[in-house]
């Protein structure tokens, strides 16, 4: 068979027998990151904080800050200043940094600015990416890692746990805000005030996001109904909350009965590609007046039939008598408390980068980072991207070893 044909990962070259290399001493690397204001709708987060950047540069690092890029989560550019970092309000010379760390992933314009053979450091998104997008980066030979890809030891994705703990949290709080008559609710308080009834929450799926908003619901007092399709996931909530609550799987009979006495609905329940639609608009006709859906998974499509996108300028909309709150970035809200986490996870990374000499030698040690790589030079290395938009793709390991 011919290894060009049908899309093979692999070349001639790579199929023959290889000398054996032995590695030779590492030298520690210094890195030059560039840390880009974000321009993405509603994107307030930042990737490294001034605290982060002070630790970067104790090591020996350099960090170019475009001015105002902290400010959004209340980090002023003297704060990052002060820690060590550059700060300046040109735009190109940021992009022009060896390394660029985002959040969001880079706009058309900003791919423009980015030089050639640089090393991006962002989330993907990979469903509102377009097939240009890895065109250019293709073209300008840029390797490229997706944090929401990064695992860990344990084989978790620590910058998705992270971020879905902060949802998960969240999601009770703005439904604890949107219940009171000051948001147009009913009137209702989270808190297990003596002699009257609990407020009633049902939570869909008991992944990181149904963890954290059992964990806030409990914590408020709230009675807790807990519904997933996996067995598996549902007890190993039970467990890292440590007592027992009323869990089910999907069963429509049961799911209808706990969404007519629900006040709050959490929506958490994810897909491989699309979110599983848990609860009908049927459904949702039956439920109190006045109670409060918040669906957070409608960045990938919701799991309640009646949601629809909405904006941190908008939130929320009424249909069927229910309050229904669609943001798909929720972490924003809480912009200080979501770079601080996020800042958490990379600074290791980027330190452990320059003690290995660079990202290559750090990518050919640690799997966990090398499952975050989704281009390495201009070469595809995700499959599922690969598939997603009709692209060749390569190995990670046959390229790197």
């Amino acid at each position: 068979m011919n290894p060009h044909s049908s899309k093979s990962p692999f070349s001639t070259s790579e199929l023959l027998p290889q000398e054996e290399m032995l590695e030779i001493q590492r030298s520690k690397g210094e890195l030059f990151i560039g840390l880009p204001k974000e321009t993405s709708y509603q994107e307030k987060r930042v990737c490294l904080t001034p605290d982060a950047v002070n630790a970067l540069s104790q090591n020996g690092h350099r960090v170019l800050i475009e001015s105002g890029a902290g400010l959004q989560a209340n980090f002023s550019d003297k704060d990052y200043s002060e820690a060590g970092g550059e700060v300046t309000k040109d735009t190109s010379k940021v992009f022009s940094c060896p390394v660029i760390l985002k959040v969001a992933p880079p706009s058309e314009e900003e791919l423009t600015l980015i030089k050639p053979q640089a090393i991006l450091i962002s989330a993907l998104q990979l469903k509102t990416r377009k097939k240009s997008y890895f065109e250019t980066l293709s073209k300008k030979r840029i390797t490229a890692l997706a944090f929401e890809f990064i695992k860990d030891e344990f084989g978790a994705y620590p910058a998705v746990r992270a971020l879905s703990e902060i949802a998960g949290t969240s999601s009770i709080l703005i439904a604890a805000e949107l219940l009171s008559n000051m948001s147009g609710g009913n009137g209702l308080m989270f808190g297990n005030i003596s002699g009257v009834p609990p407020v009633e929450v049902v939570i869909l799926g008991a992944g990181t996001v149904g963890e954290f908003a059992t964990r806030s619901a409990l914590g408020l007092g709230a009675g807790v109904k807990v519904f997933d399709s996996s067995l598996t996931k549902l007890r190993c909530l039970q467990s890292n909350i440590g007592r027992t609550l009323f869990t089910s799987t999907l069963q429509p009979k049961i799911l209808l009965k706990a969404l007519k006495r629900a006040d709050v609905i959490v929506g958490g329940a994810k897909g491989k590609n699309r979110a599983p639609v848990i609860v009908s608009e049927e459904m949702v006709k039956k439920m109190k007046k006045g109670s409060v859906i918040i669906d957070v998974s409608i960045d990938m499509g919701g799991c309640i039939e009646s949601s629809v996108i909405t904006t941190h300028d908008s939130p929320t909309f009424i249909k069927h008598d229910v309050i229904h709150y669609c943001v798909p970035n929720i972490p924003s809200r809480y912009s200080r408390t979501a770079s601080l986490s996020l800042s958490n996870i990379f600074t290791p990374y980027l330190l452990h980068i320059g003690e290995e000499g660079g990202l290559e030698p750090a990518l050919r040690i640690d799997s966990g980072l090398r499952n975050g790589l989704y281009f390495y030079h201009g070469i595809l290395t995700n499959k599922s991207v690969a598939e997603w938009f009709d692209l060749n793709h390569r190995d990670p390991n046959l390229l790197i070893f």
